[in-house]
């Protein structure tokens, strides 16, 4: 089948605690699940009674996390985790989780993935706010004057649950994203910082120029080679507060979000499937189907 080269990646992602800053890698072992290690730890509000990100509870991006051994897949090791203090407790730790509900100010634990049969483990609770479009508004931090996402474009499972059952993504194992969207962000509002910490990808794609502007929202159905891996681009990613918020060296900047509502369509980077594992590493060709 005729490939398009399209550049190669350029960082590796993975985010041992949900919400938390990640830990840049030099290749991985992609599976059906994404990369080994990905989101193996959330936090659950046991005030609110279900698994929480920083949608919701903010100050975990002011936290980053690391793992203290290579996970495999077959289960989740330690994390060690960083507060905004500098000092460093590690995951399964019960003086982590009293730590971690003293910065939030509520109650929370901390919890590995859990079995995907644990279904109210995983199960959405009722939203704080009983009038819905002020909570979506909230969620995604649109202002009155700026739209909704389309809910419908999501699985219907992702409104059930907090996330697909088994893991803690927001919808699909792999976040994808060019450097051209963020090239073209920057062009559009400079006075802001589009670092791509802000916006969480598994894989930053350093596009050639045969890449412009936001063109991987288009490319939706299609089949990326990455790697020996091949990913299957399922839908654009609707971009939601938490690109706004401060994080390790980044400051809160809410014209982060502006300025993809108004010029993105609210979409940057894409989720994807994994249609065959593989190894990727930094400098991989990338191209598409």
């Amino acid at each position: 089948m005729e490939m398009l080269v399209i550049g190669t990646v350029g960082e590796i992602w993975r985010y041992p605690v949900k919400s938390m800053a990640g830990e840049r890698i030099a290749s991985c072992a992609v599976g059906t699940l994404g990369i080994p290690g990905d989101r193996g730890w959330a936090i659950r509000d046991e005030k609110a009674g279900e698994i929480r990100g920083a949608k919701k509870i903010p100050q975990l991006m002011r936290c980053s996390a690391h793992y203290v051994a290579e996970p495999d897949g077959s289960s989740t090791p330690a994390a060690e985790i960083t507060f905004p203090d500098g000092s460093k407790t590690r995951a399964g730790d019960k003086q982590t989780e009293a730590r971690l509900s003293e910065l939030i100010g509520r109650p929370v634990t901390l919890w590995p993935i859990q079995p995907p049969d644990r279904r109210d483990f995983y199960r959405r609770s009722a939203p704080d706010n009983p009038d819905m479009l002020v909570e979506l508004r909230e969620i995604f931090g649109r202002r009155d004057d700026e739209p909704l996402p389309d809910m419908g474009m999501f699985p219907a499972e992702i409104l059930e649950f907090t996330s697909p059952l088994g893991t803690y993504f927001d919808v699909c194992p792999i976040h994808l994203l060019t450097t051209a969207s963020l090239a073209e962000l920057s062009r559009i509002n400079p006075g802001a910082n589009f670092d791509v910490r802000r916006f969480r990808p598994n894989f930053l794609v350093n596009t050639n120029d045969k890449v412009t502007g936001f063109q991987e929202t288009a490319w939706s159905g299609r089949t990326l080679r990455i790697g020996e891996a091949r990913i299957k681009i399922d839908m654009p990613t609707v971009r939601c507060v938490m690109p706004t918020l401060e994080q390790p060296e980044l400051p809160k900047d809410p014209s982060v979000l502006r300025t993809i509502v108004k010029h993105a369509e609210q979409n940057v980077g894409l989720y994807a499937s994994v249609a065959r594992p593989g190894r990727v590493r930094v400098g991989d060709e990338v191209a598409l189907e």
